[in-house]
């Protein structure tokens, strides 16, 4: 084997990094959207082992809807992209043409083999730039490929050094190859065909041997004339060990998948569905697309599913011809490398390996998969493909008349390949790139239509999205996801009549149940988001909660393993009151994904609507073991240990509430929980800068603004707590306790008992019936000496609220006093001065604590309340998305659930604590109004 020198790899790389370096501009596309992006066996908190008992795409092997693509070794590379630069997509994207330059320079070595050095390094050269391979090399999933081809090639190398100089077996060689062949089936299933490649060397180029010559050697043993040669024994030594391996690898394989091939449907592959002698004379007419996309890859679409290429329905069709050239011709060139012993057909015989060996996975002529034709399949078949066109150059430029002519042309090829090659990487810029210049070579497919929607939608534009999910159920009218996406448009431009009927299409469109049969088996996993979606919408309207739920049972019905169905229907069953079902509903899911940290959320939240706590804590606990930045989980157990209050747990909800603004640093409701912490341990100086980050986040945080405010107060601040009050009441100029303790300061602190007036004044023009600020009103009456309009006021107040003793001891008191003027011949009518020590105005605002119950919780993550709360303090179920990018359908998101309040030991105390505070403020007032 000839040596590959520094020069060729510097060559080979320079050119493969000239010709790919713009996919690093490239983001997560199509595939990889759900490989990467969806896939939580990338983050480092998930168990290195779910990697081996996972698919490609983190689905459990052991589920229906499993795509039954076991690639562990693929996936643990992008766990070490994650791990280095988490969702950079770039970095992904460079791994991938290093990956392309390693292939390149193995390749070149397995050329070596076969051709002199010009004509492997143009073989290799040609491989390096074709197009065909932008989807294996600029799209990330791709990945698979690349390292399925490093093994493969690795574990044929390593084979070719198997025979020793004395032609004895070297048995160190074959285990490697064993072992790389294993190790390329774990980054894709292809990897295992190098077995075959590495027989088709041993037979026909170590040793030698021609059919013929095998037939007459066979024959001669049969007839008894001759025993096996020793060469010969060699090699069928060789060939049982490597034969036993594969099946053993083969055997494993099955038990992996259990025994389960993947669900596909006629929406992925029609021909897969369709009767004889359309599904054999399609799959047969495949094999030449498949070629002509090597010879002229002009035209290049990242999707060939649906109607891309119509069924070949009649022996009449003309496409019958070019299958019938195709096999004529792959017929010759295999006649040429099985009947003839020379350089030539060896040279052939090892590029037809190359080409049909590694495609038979893929090529739907043993067993259905689910694609149509797919660019990424031809990577190895493009090596063979590639030996064979620099062969053919290299007898071209043999020829005197020739030569000039074959390098120019050849010249010309790998330019224009080149410039192909890293044009066609810009498609890959992002799906909305990618999905539009597929639909100018194909605009058949109903699924490049969908997916262009998506793109779109995923940019908010919702008009223009539902313009290409329309065109979809035209090109393509059964198509469920295309009605499913319609309908989830119309749902997001408010439209909820048309949501409805577009669901109800796509749901009519499901196959019917089949007595004994599985449902699964017949639709795609996806269709039955359908009933989810179609639940999820009628449920906002309270009148058909039943229905929703129906929908809900109905998917379980049709795939028991159908976890997002529970996770809706939990729910759903909390909306409706049902917290033991719901409880049901998310242990249900659990036992299908105990790894799922949303789930665990979820069942916290159960917990609380049943108000156990110390389980819903143990449950958030859960979440964050699986998922430590799992923002919700972070956010309401840290609220959870804060409404606890015990000290102890102070500590580490306010670690939690730190982590989480450290991911959520824009969400104002963090800041003023941390605040609220700090108020609770007395820091004021650190609650204050927690409530001034809050309100510089969010101004008009209404709760910030009034616990700044009451910090202030209890802080001997009250003239700094003014300008706090004057804010809060310009956002929220109806904000009752805001007005009451402004009047306080006011008469207080300022001697502004106009002031304070307007502000009683002003809650009473809300609220009448407001006793507190009744009261303080008939105070501030008898501050400014006006006895007659404060025993009125006090009159009307103690109507209001006749069993308060406090209101008619005051009365009592001003009455005496009125009286007690009178009799001293004094003037009962106003004078001026005579203002009121700080004690004197009557109920001040309670503290803290009332506020945070009564507004806004603290942040408390329920749906119910005052409408103030902001969407981060919900405690609400995970989201229900399944937005499956390169997918037809996605699905809808769900609805916060509520939770009740319950008081905790310490807020009792707190009641409490403020009864007394309220009693002693009471003496003080009888005190001063007697005392005049």
């Amino acid at each position: 084997m000839a040596v590959v020198s520094w020069k060729e790899i510097c060559l080979l790389t320079g050119l493969v990094v000239g010709c790919y370096w713009n996919s690093l501009f490239c983001g997560f596309v199509f595939d990889d959207v759900s490989a990467i992006l969806d896939n939580k066996d990338l983050r480092p908190t998930t168990p290195l082992k779910n990697l081996f008992l996972n698919d490609f795409w983190g689905t459990p092997m052991s589920e229906e809807r499993s795509h039954k693509s076991y690639r562990p070794l693929t996936v643990l590379t992008f766990r070490l992209n994650y791990l280095f630069s988490e969702l950079n997509s770039s970095s992904y994207h460079l791994l991938n043409v290093v990956l392309h330059a390693v292939v390149c320079v193995l390749f070149l070595h397995f050329c070596r083999l076969l051709l002199d050095r010009s004509t492997s390094l143009i073989a290799t050269l040609l491989f390096a730039v074709h197009p065909i391979h932008t989807e294996a090399v600029t799209g990330v999933v791709g990945r698979a490929e690349l390292l399925s081809s490093i093994f493969l090639l690795a574990a044929f190398l390593a084979y070719t050094k198997s025979k020793g100089t004395d032609h004895s077996i070297v048995w160190t060689p074959i285990i490697s190859t064993v072992f790389l062949v294993a190790v390329a089936t774990l980054c894709k299933e292809q990897g295992i065909t190098v077995i075959g490649i590495c027989c088709i060397y041993e037979v026909f180029v170590a040793q030698g041997f021609t059919l013929p010559m095998l037939i007459d050697t066979l024959l001669q043993v049969l007839r008894g004339k001759d025993g096996f040669p020793y060469a010969v024994l060699q090699t069928l030594l060789k060939l049982i060990v490597l034969i036993i391996s594969t099946l053993l690898l083969v055997i494993i394989r099955v038990q992996v998948i259990q025994s389960q091939l993947p669900v596909f449907t006629r929406f992925d592959n029609p021909a897969a569905v369709s009767s004889t002698p359309s599904r054999q004379l399609t799959f047969n007419y495949l094999l030449p697309v498949n070629a002509w996309l090597l010879l002229n890859p002009s035209e290049l679409c990242c999707d060939w599913t649906m109607g891309t290429i119509p069924l070949v329905e009649s022996l009449l069709d003309s496409r019958n011809l070019a299958t019938l050239v195709f096999y004529t011709f792959l017929g010759l060139l295999a006649y040429h490398g099985l009947w003839y012993n020379h350089s030539s057909s060896k040279i052939i015989m090892m590029a037809l390996s190359l080409i049909v060996l590694p495609f038979i996975p893929a090529s739907n002529l043993f067993f259905p998969v689910g694609f149509v034709v797919a660019e990424r399949v031809l990577y190895v078949p493009s090596m063979g493909f590639c030996v064979l066109v620099a062969y053919g150059f290299k007898l071209l430029s043999q020829k005197g008349g020739l030569k000039k002519m074959s390098w120019l042309l050849m010249g010309i090829l790998l330019t224009t390949h080149a410039v192909k090659t890293f044009n066609r990487n810009w498609d890959w810029e992002s799906e909305y790139t990618l999905f539009t210049s597929a639909l100018k070579v194909n605009r058949n497919n109903a699924k490049l239509w969908n997916n262009v929607g998506h793109a779109l939608e995923n940019q908010n534009s919702y008009e223009r999205a539902l313009r290409y999910f329309l065109q979809a159920t035209r090109v393509q009218p059964d198509d469920i996801g295309a009605h499913m996406n319609v309908g989830r448009t119309y749902k997001n431009l408010n439209r909820s009549r048309e949501a409805e009927e577009a669901y109800l299409i796509a749901k009519s469109l499901m196959p019917q149940i089949i007595p004994g049969k599985k449902y699964a088996t017949r639709v795609a996993p996806n269709h039955l988001n359908v009933y989810i979606n179609l639940a999820n919408l009628i449920r906002a309207n309270d009148s058909r909660l039943e229905e929703a739920d129906q929908l809900y049972r109905q998917a379980i019905s049709m795939r028991p393993d159908f976890k997002q169905a529970y996770i809706s229907r939990g729910e759903l069953l909390l909306k409706m009151n049902k917290p033991s079902e719901a409880k049901d509903a998310y242990l249900r899911a659990l036992e299908l994904d105990h790894t799922n940290a949303d789930l665990w959320y979820n069942l916290a939240i159960v917990n609380i609507e049943m108000k156990d706590p110390s389980e819903a804590l143990r449950n958030f606990n859960r979440a964050l073991d699986l998922n430590p930045r799992h923002k919700l989980a972070l956010f309401n157990s840290a609220l959870l240990m804060q409404e606890s209050g015990e000290a102890k747990l102070r500590p580490e909800a306010n670690r939690r509430f730190l982590t989480y603004v450290k991911e959520e640093p824009d969400d104002a409701n963090g800041y003023f929980n941390l605040g609220m912490l700090a108020m609770d341990a007395n820091e004021n100086e650190e609650a204050e800068h927690w409530m001034r980050e809050a309100i510089q986040l969010q101004p008009g945080f209404r709760s910030a603004l009034f616990n700044l405010a009451l910090l202030y107060s209890q802080s001997q601040r009250e003239l700094d707590a003014l300008p706090v009050l004057e804010e809060l009441l310009r956002y929220h100029p109806e904000h009752v306790k805001g007005l009451i303790l402004k009047g306080d300061i006011l008469m207080n602190h300022r001697k502004d008992t106009r002031g304070a007036k307007t502000c009683f004044e002003r809650i009473l023009s809300m609220d009448p019936s407001n006793v507190q600020a009744k009261h303080n009103l008939c105070v501030v009456y008898f501050e400014e000496r006006e006895l007659q309009r404060a025993e009125r006021c006090l009159v009307d107040t103690l109507a209001m609220a006749p069993q308060e003793e406090y209101i008619r001891r005051h009365l009592a008191i001003v009455r005496n006093k009125m009286a007690a003027m009178s009799a001293a011949g004094q003037p009962i009518a106003p004078t001026e001065g005579g203002s009121m020590s700080d004690k004197q105005q009557g109920h001040q605002p309670e503290d803290k604590k009332e506020e945070e119950e009564e507004e806004e919780g603290r942040g408390v993550a329920s749906g119910a309340g005052e409408g103030a709360r902001k969407e981060k303090n919900l405690r609400k179920s995970s989201s229900t998305e399944n937005q499956g990018h390169g997918q037809s359908e996605k699905l809808d998101t769900g609805q916060p659930d509520k939770r009740t309040k319950s008081k905790s030991t310490k807020e009792i105390k707190d009641i409490e604590k403020k009864r007394a505070a309220a009693l002693k403020r009471l003496e003080e007032i009888e005190r001063i109004l007697s005392s005049d």
